[in-house]
């Protein structure tokens, strides 16, 4: 990193270096990781410190206001997409279309997946349609497993990214055989698993925790050749009280990204 240079702080602030999981590119899973407005202060400030060893660099044509989100919630579905380990071609269910959820639309329609939105408000599964979406389906007054399996046998991959638990037994649900679900979301609490049809029909649920630095620079340059936007609105930092009041009331589409000027 040299002075000049575009860059953005991302969730993994820092990481040891040398463990196993460092040295064989998984340092998301170091044990001694520093993270970004955690552990560390973060960007609610004028200024931030950030460690030049895991900045993102940030493609010539992405706009700041664009590649914030992607510095989090961008990478963490993009790395949750190939967790699904689906290919071009293939159906990948993204349930919940929020801040995380309308970006992985456009990641996984990058990526070369068929996409089926899955939320239980009209107005994000219009957005999800706008994005590219293949299908939507409104899991408020649709039998949502019922529906993919009738359809086409269960979905080759299922992303959930909504906070709700019945989102996670209902992912389970929507896979077909030999189908991976990738878990973003973190509500707290446990969900029902089927062992008959888990080990039956082959499924794998496994968790994906945000992006290495490697799944970071991968998403930002899908950003930067313009295959993904993220849904925002600039707002000055000194609204961040009323910024949060919102978040806990469910009333931001998207993503707000904060300005200090």
């Amino acid at each position: 990193v040299k002075e000049g240079d575009r860059v953005g702080v991302p969730w993994l602030h820092s990481a040891c270096g040398h463990c196993h999981h460092c040295v064989t590119g998984w340092e998301t899973l170091c044990g001694e990781q520093i993270n970004t407005g955690y552990s560390v202060n973060g960007g609610f400030a004028e200024y931030v410190l950030a460690d030049p060893n895991y900045v993102g660099h940030l493609p010539d044509r992405l706009e700041f206001g664009n590649a914030a989100p992607v510095l989090c919630a961008g990478v963490t579905v993009y790395k949750g997409l190939k967790e699904t380990e689906c290919k071009p071609g293939e159906t990948v269910v993204i349930s919940g279309i929020g801040g995380l959820g309308h970006m992985a639309v456009q990641y996984a329609k990058a990526m070369g997946m068929k996409v089926i939105a899955v939320d239980i408000s009209d107005d994000k599964l219009t957005l999800a349609k706008d994005l590219g979406a293949d299908w939507t389906l409104n899991a408020k007054d649709t039998d949502v497993v019922a529906e993919v399996q009738k359809q086409m046998g269960g979905a080759n991959g299922v992303l959930v990214t909504a906070v709700s638990k019945s989102a996670f037994s209902q992912g389970v649900g929507m896979l077909g055989r030999h189908g991976t679900m990738a878990l973003c979301g973190l509500p707290p609490g446990k969900f029902e698993l089927d062992i008959f049809d888990t080990v039956l029909s082959r499924k794998t649920i496994r968790g994906s925790i945000v992006g290495t630095r490697a799944d970071l620079q991968e998403a930002l340059d899908f950003a930067g050749d313009g295959k993904v936007h993220s849904h925002y609105t600039t707002e000055p930092m000194e609204n961040i009280n009323s910024i949060f009041d919102r978040m806990r009331e469910g009333k931001i589409d998207g993503r707000i990204v904060m300005s200090i000027s």
